[in-house]
């Protein structure tokens, strides 16, 4: 951005200095046909591109920890429009034009199109028959090695974002290179399997690009940047999304081996903005305080309703609030809690609010504080997962607890039920607010397993009903009828009306259940 930013005013005083007709392209045209002409222009659209993934993440919350058993609508007798939209998500009947769910996905596809143009621009083509991945000659003049590793980010961040709209929606439109508006109205939705084609063939080539460096080798610079573990850990957890566990422990048991990541020697460690990127961090979506247009507004976002500045500056707009159900799940020597949850005021105005992401702002909604999307803890619970009920897959996960202060499990744990009871609880408390535990109940969500989504939702309507759902304002809901609204088909959101609406060309089909 800042490059160009600085191209246009270098446009401005040329134009202003010279009355001479040159015959050169002229500078106010650039275009994505014009602009990538050499490897520090490839780069300022990278950049480009790792900041695209910050406006999805604005509301990835709402879709992910809101509707899970994690968290709630902070104002149950708010009339407000946004906050009844909040609601809708949470109970299960958000309309198919609500707000978020199409701000998100045109936001996701926006920065899918960035990274397309980079793709294209680098000589990448994605065969849709074979599902593979192929290099052409281009005129970049650009090293090979600086050719994959752009090529691998961007393969990198395209595959992320697939990665969670085939899991948010199911079938979604497959664009893997730029195209005209005209050419999109010709374009139905992919099966499921499709996206995942792409995906993993995005992810095994990004793996094969990408720098394969150790932690501890990685310049300063270029931490931050997608890497080979990077790509390996999100290609894991797409493998294990798919059942293919074999593959995903691969993948895994290579990381832990050989990558130089670790787990940091405390929890809060992992989240200081003084220890930033650090060993436990494969990827994170950055953010930047200081004004500069890149900070984040989730300490606001999420800090206590009417707070003033007892807690963050500009006070807390009380969203995302914790559960009562993942406040009492924690054990009083769990040392996450106090990271993931805080409290603000006393007794009956006593608000309970998520801390994780919350750190001193001079501006209003211009925090510092990354959001973690692969840390290291989620490879060893993700191997865990991959090889099933064995000592060693428990020794993983007691690693992660003997950090927290727990007492390690018993290496033979009895059934595999119990297993992988153990295992979905350690990750909801590992990763509380991260937008990991909707993406784990789906994933859960098979005949393989003993968790079931569906019965976890029930249960939190259950549980919270007396303490909040109750305060909702006529019509106020019955518990059957929040139960009854979690069926197999509303795990996936609705297609954006919008999509629907506005192509005269095809009938897109939404989503059953809407």
């Amino acid at each position: 951005m800042k490059y160009i930013i600085l191209l246009s005013v270098l446009v401005v005083t040329i134009g202003s200095s010279c009355n001479k007709v040159i015959d050169l392209y002229p500078q106010s045209n650039l275009n994505t046909g014009t602009f990538y002409s050499d490897a520090s222009e490839v780069q300022a659209g990278l950049t480009g591109v790792y900041n695209g993934l910050q406006a999805p993440m604005f509301r990835e919350w709402q879709l992910t920890e809101l509707r899970s058993d994690n968290s709630l609508q902070g104002v149950p007798a708010s009339t407000n429009s946004f906050n009844r939209d909040l609601s809708d998500l949470d109970m299960f009947i958000p309309a198919t034009t609500q707000d978020a769910i199409y701000q998100y996905w045109l936001s996701t596809y926006n920065n899918i199109r960035n990274a397309n143009i980079i793709i294209q621009k680098l000589g990448v083509t994605y065969n849709a028959g074979n599902g593979s991945i192929s290099l052409v000659d281009i005129d970049i003049p650009l090293s090979d090695a600086d050719r994959k590793q752009f090529a691998g980010e961007a393969l990198f961040i395209r595959a992320y974002h697939y990665f969670n709209l085939v899991r948010l929606f199911g079938g979604v439109f497959l664009v893997h290179t730029p195209i005209a508006p005209a050419v999109a109205k010709t374009m139905n939705r992919a099966s499921s399997d499709d996206i995942y084609k792409l995906i993993e063939a995005d992810l095994t080539t990004a793996a094969t690009y990408l720098s394969p460096l150790k932690f501890s080798q990685i310049a300063a610079g270029n931490k931050g940047k997608a890497n080979a573990w990077a790509a390996k850990a999100l290609l894991a957890k797409a493998y294990l999304t798919r059942n293919k566990k074999t593959e995903a422990s691969a993948l895994l048991q290579d990381i832990i081996t050989n990558s130089g990541f670790g787990l940091q020697s405390t929890y809060a460690n992992v989240f200081s903005i003084s220890n930033e990127v650090n060993s436990e961090i494969l990827f994170t979506v950055r953010y930047k305080s200081g004004g500069l247009g890149l900070g984040s507004s989730f300490g606001n976002d999420f800090g206590p309703l009417n707070s003033g500045s007892a807690v963050i500056n500009g006070s807390g707009r009380g969203w995302n609030t914790p559960s009562a159900d993942i406040d009492s799940f924690y054990t009083a020597t769990d040392k996450r809690k106090d990271v993931n949850i805080s409290r603000y005021g006393t007794g009956t105005a006593e608000r309970i609010y998520v801390k994780k992401f919350l750190n001193p702002v001079t501006i209003t909604d211009d925090g510092e504080a990354d959001w973690p999307v692969l840390r290291y803890a989620d490879v060893l619970l993700m191997l865990a997962e991959a090889q099933g009920n064995t000592a060693a897959s428990v020794g993983y996960i007691n690693q992660v607890r003997l950090r927290a202060g727990l007492l390690g499990l018993p290496t033979a744990i009895g059934t595999v039920a119990a297993f992988e009871k153990e295992l979905a609880d350690e990750r909801r408390r590992e990763f509380a607010f991260e937008n990991q535990r909707w993406f784990d109940l789906i994933r859960f969500n098979t005949t393989t397993t003993s968790i079931r989504a569906e019965d976890v939702l029930k249960a939190h309507f259950a549980y919270e009903y007396s303490t909040h759902y109750v305060e909702y304002l006529p019509p106020t809901p019955t518990i059957a009828e929040l139960q009854n609204g979690v069926t197999k088909d509303r795990l996936l959101l609705p297609i954006p009306q919008r999509e629907i609406d506005t192509n005269t060309q095809l009938t897109i089909t939404q989503n059953p259940g809407y």
